[in-house]
């Protein structure tokens, strides 16, 4: 069967490449506004039945592709709450700020830098409030309000990205001793990787990995869950010592591209950037960027820190952090190679990836995801052919109980088969299986491949060899 393919790659700089993604989320329940029914709180997600699923497979492989299949890299789950000495010593309560103005006429308030970025100026990160304020000046006639269209903002300010809470402060005041909520997960792991390194069997070089979920305080958050107020991190740091940061820093880029790959994503929609004006500490920095409906964007940042963080904390906490190679007995403080990706990013980069459109010779149009399998929510369908059925009901309830002790597996028995089929490409499910008349005499199925839609006739006993040969490469 012929088909027109139209996927989100042919509308990048589009708003409506985006807006589709947005609405498939809505529609086929990956993803909710939190709070909906109360209109919403910004840029706060929820996931749905479908979002979680497929968020979990992506954390899953994630998580073996560094730990399972690796002797040098051992997890850790740390607190959301630390001492706030620890975001003090990280540099974090001072210098974890972004640019901000606001519109005097609608008083909405903006991020500078990422305003400036839609007019094509690019702002460094590392640039004073004086520096980036010259650069707002001198372009601020070609430069509105995008909510009210207004020319008259207010000068930047830095404001500070950590989100504060009052655990533990009983005054009432929020200002006066406060505790944080995370602004990143990597912190976690420094501060226990002296507790790793003392309590198992770990020597340098290894690696501590840690997914977890962390809060910033974004002045403006945009493009759907690209840039959220929480959000998941995916943070692997690996200690090395000074001498060989480089050599495991290469490695570490070369492992990173290919787990995108792994995941299905097509390398041409894939690049690096290379930070030019690197933060103090910073060795080297690149970013894997994909090309999201709005062009090219970070999706994971692999650093060469440096032994910035476990110095910065053993001065301020007073513990020893340095490393005694038992080989020569030398001690230093280890250098860290940082891996850092976001949950939410790599979701919507697969999402991207995956979504297709095809024109349909002599049928309707269909929206598919043509996800990899091991990502799928669901990896298996199961129809009867007739609702009204019992028998073929009760055989196909049989076989949908024998496939879900393998893999998340869904019961579909509403609607006619086409709609049925175009429900599951909707939401990326590789097998659809169908029961039939003939399956009740003959004992075999109609097994349905969602990217090339051809169907072949499988026996019920041959099922779970068959698909594990097909969903679990």
């Amino acid at each position: 069967m012929s088909k027109k393919i139209n996927s989100l790659k042919t509308e990048v700089g589009k708003d409506d490449g985006l807006e589709k993604i947005v609405s498939l989320c809505k529609r086929r329940g990956f993803v909710f506004s939190s709070s909906e029914i109360y209109k919403g709180f910004s840029a706060v997600y929820d996931l749905g039945p479908y979002g979680v699923e497929l968020a979990n497979n992506i954390k899953n492989i994630w998580w073996k592709n560094m730990t399972q299949f690796r002797d040098d890299v051992v997890g850790l789950d740390s607190a959301i709450f630390m001492s706030p000495k620890v975001w003090e010593a990280s540099g974090h309560v001072k210098g974890f700020s972004d640019p901000l103005i606001e519109c005097k006429k609608c008083h909405s308030r903006l991020r500078l830098d990422a305003l400036l970025e839609d007019y094509g100026i690019m702002a460094d990160e590392k640039m004073t409030e004086e520096e980036i304020n010259k650069i707002f000046l001198k372009n601020k006639d070609k430069i509105k309000c995008p909510n009210c269209g207004a020319q008259d903002f207010s000068e930047s300010k830095n404001f500070n990205l950590l989100v504060k809470s009052n655990l533990g402060n009983f005054t009432g005041d929020i200002d006066k001793e406060p505790v944080y909520l995370r602004g990143e997960t990597c912190q976690g792991i420094y501060v226990n990787y002296k507790n790793v390194l003392d309590s198992t069997r770990v020597k340098i070089p290894f690696g501590i990995a840690q997914i977890g979920k962390a809060f910033r305080n974004e002045i403006t958050a945009r493009q759907f869950i690209f840039r959220t107020r929480e959000f998941e991190q995916m943070e692997m740091q690996y200690f090395v010592s000074p001498d060989e940061s480089e050599k495991y820093y290469e490695e570490w880029k070369d492992l990173r591209w290919k787990f995108y790959l792994d995941l299905g994503i097509r390398e041409e929609n894939l690049k690096w950037h290379q930070h030019e004006n690197l933060v103090f500490y910073a060795k080297e920095a690149y970013d894997i960027e994909y090309n999201f409906p709005f062009g090219f964007k970070e999706l994971e940042g692999i650093h060469n820190r440096g032994d910035y963080d476990l110095t910065q904390h053993s001065d301020h906490s007073g513990q020893d952090l340095s490393y005694l190679d038992p080989s020569d007995n030398k001690k230093f403080i280890p250098y860290v190679v940082e891996t850092s990706a976001g949950v939410g990013r790599t979701f919507l980069a697969v999402l991207c990836d995956a979504y297709n459109e095809e024109s349909l010779e002599g049928e309707d149009s269909r929206i598919v995801l043509k996800l990899a399998p091991k990502l799928a929510p669901i990896k298996v369908a199961v129809f009867p052919l007739l609702k009204n059925k019992p028998e073929l009901v009760a055989k196909a309830k049989e076989i949908f109980d024998i496939l879900k002790k393998e893999w998340r597996c869904e019961f579909d028995d509403n609607g006619n088969i086409g709609k049925r089929y175009r429900r599951q490409d909707e939401i990326g499910t590789p097998y659809c299986i169908t029961v039939d008349f003939d399956s009740l005499e003959k004992g075999d199925v109609t097994l349905r491949d969602r990217d090339t839609m051809k169907q072949k006739r499988i026996n019920i006993s041959n099922l779970v060899s068959y698909l594990k040969g097909k969903i679990n490469d």
